[in-house]
């Protein structure tokens, strides 16, 4: 199967393309999963923030086709919050779009000598002035860039925060719409730039091979997808925020408060619908429509309407700084998103600005709960300003500048702020987030939704009861898991799925009727495993291995005092063992070399002895 992908060079103002090897399609997929195979053959000791470093922004495999939730691109390069080669994924319909010119991506690399954005329309692209555009929010920009193209382009962009640097700043698809390549500061990257937003016009659906059989597989599976996710779609992701409060998954305080009650109670999913909805919103082939549109009631924006808060915003902004009062989340969400700051990370910023305060480690006052506080400290992160300065840089860094105490309250994997599940309530959490390529995502393991009952266990093969408590047996979990939820990214897939029961056959299914190949769900897995290990060995070339594979202090050492998750605690170093042994690496977390023959990956993993 063919792909095209352009090549952009901003030093020289140059564009050309190219196909990747077959083999590399059939072998890794699209999406990330190609881009990373793409990396492994270039130089990986780039400046994150440096013209060297190169930024793929690319479709799944199976974007734009008519499978259920195929509305997903990858934006992957050396992250400069965690130096490591990582990627977002974002959704809505900027990625459908771009699989829609006939181009799989585009790999951008140099840095233009003033602001400009990428037009793409169908296949002819094209470098524009965007001089206007820097300093406008991401709202005003998608705004400004429709009324000059017309309404049917798409935009992804970055906000202020991607200009100055800030080392989580997103890339922002849809305007108010609000869909965010949010992890690992991609926008820090495509600021480095002077890229301000990429527009694209597409208008040509991707062939399949076999219509007829995806229009048959998708009548048998939509009336199940719909029907399971149904409390997704009435009341999107907070729809689950007192569920997970009463497991003792939801982090408060910082990770440390054990119940939160009435506070999940007052900013979950159903207090925004019956309060604040406008309306309901899907991205491009969803059945489910989990997105919700509110109006916000509160600040400088007050009478708009914008993208609802996720579950991971509502803790970020709610129970990780004890603010309770829904409108004042709704309008930190909406500041987040026109800025372009990640939402998980910037809340994990303002929760360890607010701990360091109470304890006399920062000169600041910023008590928990405060309003002021948090939307001020949303406004500095993004302009670096005062503490914001600190704080843009990513609780690791910030805490190294604080002093050696701040450490004890930066909750972060390999330097991203962990995701809003806790390793204390799920543990087979502890080992997927110690191992993730990212760092701290819980979307690359996703294991509790197994552990908890949203997903059957029994379609990769394993047990559908767990024991949430133990450390027993989940780090097969933990492999199976992170190979499948990788295949979804690299095709383009939403894992919302999941909860619609989808496992790996139904989705081999799909990739045999739209690409022509003879597919299974053993040939899905296994090219899941290949991408899990590509990430892996990339980032052991630059110097990853088991030290790195842990948690911070807080989610190791310290049980929630109270909640459904009282005195648990993962033993991450049993669990490692035991993952290492299953994923067939070293006793150090590298990939042995039978391991990587067996998937293709010989002469990959080149790493400088001392």
């Amino acid at each position: 199967m063919e792909l095209r992908l352009l090549r952009v060079d901003l030093d020289e103002g140059e564009v050309g393309e190219f196909s990747p090897p077959e083999e590399y399609v059939r072998d890794c997929l699209g999406g990330s999963g190609l881009a990373f195979r793409l990396i492994a053959d270039g130089d990986l000791d780039v400046d994150p923030l440096g013209g060297d470093n190169p930024l793929y922004m690319i479709a799944g495999l199976l974007t734009g086709t008519a499978v259920p939730t195929a509305c997903k691109g990858s934006m992957v390069a050396r992250s400069p919050l965690s130096g490591l080669w990582t990627e977002s994924t974002v959704g809505g319909y900027w990625p459908k779009a771009l699989a829609w010119t006939g181009y799989a991506g585009m790999v951008i690399t140099g840095r233009a000598e003033e602001p400009v954005y990428l037009y793409l329309d169908g296949d002819e692209l094209s470098l524009r002035s965007a001089g206007d555009l820097w300093g406008a929010d991401t709202f005003e920009t998608v705004a400004q860039l429709k009324e000059k193209l017309g309404d049917d382009v798409e935009v992804a962009c970055i906000g202020p925060a991607g200009e100055n640097g800030v080392r989580y700043a997103s890339i922002m698809v849809g305007g108010n719409e609000a869909r965010a390549a949010g992890r690992t500061g991609m926008g820090a990257v495509m600021g480095s730039k002077n890229l301000k937003a990429v527009v694209v016009r597409g208008a040509n659906r991707p062939a399949v091979a076999d219509a007829e059989a995806l229009s048959a597989h998708n009548r048998e599976l939509i009336p199940g997808i719909r029907e399971k996710a149904e409390a997704l779609g009435a009341f999107g992701t907070p729809g689950s925020m007192q569920a997970v409060e009463f497991s003792g998954d939801l982090p408060i305080r910082n990770w440390y408060q054990g119940n939160w009650e009435e506070g999940a109670e007052a900013i979950s999913g159903q207090r925004m619908v019956a309060e604040a909805l406008e309306e309901h919103y899907a991205c491009f082939a969803c059945p489910i429509r989990c997105g919700k549109e509110l109006r916000v009631s509160r600040g400088e924006f007050a009478g708009t309407v914008s993208h609802g808060p996720e579950y991971e915003t509502c803790a970020s902004f709610g129970s990780m700084v004890l603010n309770d009062d829904l409108e004042v989340l709704i309008q930190a969400n909406d500041l987040a998103n026109r800025l372009g700051l990640d939402t998980i990370s910037t809340g994990s910023a303002v929760a360890f600005a607010m701990e360091c305060s109470e304890k006399g480690l920062v000169e600041e006052d910023l008590p928990w709960g405060s309003p002021e506080a948090l939307i001020g400290l949303i406004e500095d992160i993004a302009h670096r300003r005062g503490l914001g300065e600190i704080l843009s840089l990513g609780t690791r860094a910030a805490a190294e500048a604080i002093g050696p105490l701040a450490a004890e309250y930066a909750v972060h994997t390999k330097g991203l702020e962990v995701a809003y599940h806790d390793p204390r309530a799920f543990t087979s959490m502890a080992v997927s987030y110690a191992t993730g390529a990212r760092g701290g995502c819980h979307l690359e393991g996703l294991t509790y939704y197994v552990e908890g009952g949203a997903f059957p266990g029994s379609k990769l093969g394993l047990d559908d009861e767990w024991d949430r408590a133990s450390s027993d047996d989940k780090a097969v979990l933990a492999q199976r898991m992170q190979d499948y939820l990788g295949t979804l990214n690299a095709l383009g897939l939403c894992k919302f799925m999941m909860r619609g029961h989808v496992g790996p056959r139904e989705v081999a299914a799909w990739v045999e009727a739209v690409t022509g190949w003879k597919y299974g769900p053993d040939d899905l897995m296994g090219a899941g495993e290949r991408v899990f290990n590509l990430k892996r060995l990339v980032n052991n070339r630059l110097g990853v291995s088991r030290k790195d594979d842990t948690l911070s202090p807080r989610l190791l050492s310290h049980p929630r005092p109270t909640g459904g998750a009282k005195g648990v605690l993962p033993h991450l170093g049993k669990m490692l063992n035991e993952y290492y042994e299953v994923r067939g690496w070293t006793e150090e977390g590298l990939p042995e070399e039978k391991t990587l023959a067996r998937l293709g990956l010989e002469g990959l993993l080149e790493v400088e002895e001392a």
